[in-house]
């Protein structure tokens, strides 16, 4: 079925110059978007300390997500989906192992922050963006569906977790999110 479903988002892709124009560029600036994004709120106006909280909580859910990924990455060696002959590639190669997608992690690491902070309108929005980001990585065809469900699964969970850990108001929290 995994495979089934790859083939089927992936099979758009070389047809439409506009489509695979949208796709290519979410799945290469998408990610670094959106974190210029989060960084840029820093210095809103509206609930700030509780918008800087929300930074910070998207960072530290982000970057470890990112760090548990390396370590699935030591154990579970997928090939990528163009190598085994599934998809047709239509952005450069990966040097890295398939299983779990970083662009997954780290997308939805910063909608499930947002999204638990209850900063729901920028959390849907960016809920919106991650699954636009996961979806381009399977249309380009450099991973499987089930790559970017695992690594959505990895980032909402760190978020969860750093949710519970970090709390709002604490020493650590006032003492960062007063800076600048």
């Amino acid at each position: 079925m995994d495979i089934a479903i790859t083939q089927w988002m992936n099979s758009w892709a070389g047809h439409k110059a506009i489509s695979d124009a949208a796709m290519i560029a979410a799945s290469e600036y998408g990610v670094p978007l959106l974190v210029l994004v989060v960084i840029l709120q820093w210095w809103g106006r509206a609930a700030r300390q509780h918008v800087r909280h929300t930074c910070i909580v998207a960072g530290l859910s982000f970057l470890p997500g990112l760090g548990l990924n390396q370590l699935i990455l030591l154990f579970i060696h997928r090939v990528r989906p163009y190598d085994a002959g599934i998809t047709h590639l239509i952005i450069g190669r990966s040097d890295d192992w398939s299983f779990p997608s970083d662009h997954a992690t780290a997308t939805i690491a910063i909608a499930a922050a947002f999204l638990i902070q209850r900063i729901d309108g920028r959390g849907l929005l960016y809920v919106g963006l991650g699954l636009l980001i996961c979806v381009s990585r399977v249309y380009v065809g450099t991973h499987y569906a089930s790559d970017v469900v695992g690594g959505a699964l990895t980032g909402a969970t760190v978020a969860v977790l750093v949710s519970l850990v970090f709390r709002e108001g604490s020493k650590a929290d006032q003492v960062i999110t007063g800076i600048l």
